[in-house]
């Protein structure tokens, strides 16, 4: 019985230090050269950018940011000194797009979730670089992912009529992580805009919030 218990302990002890560390590195792209070339084949170069909510606002920006999600940032993966990784891609001397990735709560484990985007934030390409679920080849393959090319920040701040309300959970049984992969998306989104873009996309902030009234 003793055995047991300190096994179970120790099962634990370890879970928990492993998702401490996964939250604590954020979220980099395992090869940025590769990653960033198969994207964008015109790059001729890409600049890196460690970025915190802690400095850029602290405290008040991770409120605007909660408002923003419509939920609480989660306390491991989602502190203000968690560092986000965004990767400015440039031809030449213009900024042709971003990748920027997060990392999100999923049912059985942690998710990476990667999005890159044009110069205004459109998305371009979005791909899971982990997933920990038994339907992952359902939610990594093309059929799903490539649902969210072409949609925006305001994509997801908007309810009416948005194309978001279309794409369909790929999984079986696993709502849990479609809903996990919505709010990753949306959180990398809404990062980007506050980090990169002078929150250009408030306006349809405000405008969401409206809707139902």
């Amino acid at each position: 019985m003793k055995k047991v218990i300190l096994l179970t302990f120790l099962l634990a002890a370890l879970f928990w230090q492993t998702e401490a560390l996964f939250a604590a590195v954020g979220c980099t792209l395992n090869d940025p050269d590769r990653d960033i070339k198969r994207i964008f084949p015109q790059a001729s170069r890409y600049k890196t950018e460690f970025v915190t909510i802690k400095e850029k606002g602290g405290e008040e920006l991770a409120g605007v940011i909660e408002d923003k999600l419509g939920e609480k940032l989660e306390p491991v993966y989602e502190t203000i000194d968690v560092p986000y990784a965004q990767y400015t891609v440039l031809k030449g001397k213009e900024t042709i797009g971003y990748v920027h990735g997060v990392n999100q709560k999923g049912t059985f484990g942690g998710m990476q979730i990667i999005l890159a985007t044009d110069a205004d934030g459109k998305i371009i390409d979005f791909y899971y670089q982990k997933i920990s679920s038994p339907e992952a080849k359902k939610f990594r393959d093309k059929s799903f992912t490539n649902q969210f090319k072409g949609l925006t920040l305001k994509d997801f701040y908007l309810s009416e009529q948005s194309p978001v309300l279309e794409i369909e959970d790929p999984s079986d049984n696993n709502k849990d992580d479609f809903k996990a992969t919505l709010r990753g998306i949306k959180k990398n989104l809404i990062l980007l805009d506050t980090f990169k873009l002078n929150d250009k996309n408030d306006q349809y902030w405000e405008q969401g919030k409206g809707e139902g009234k």
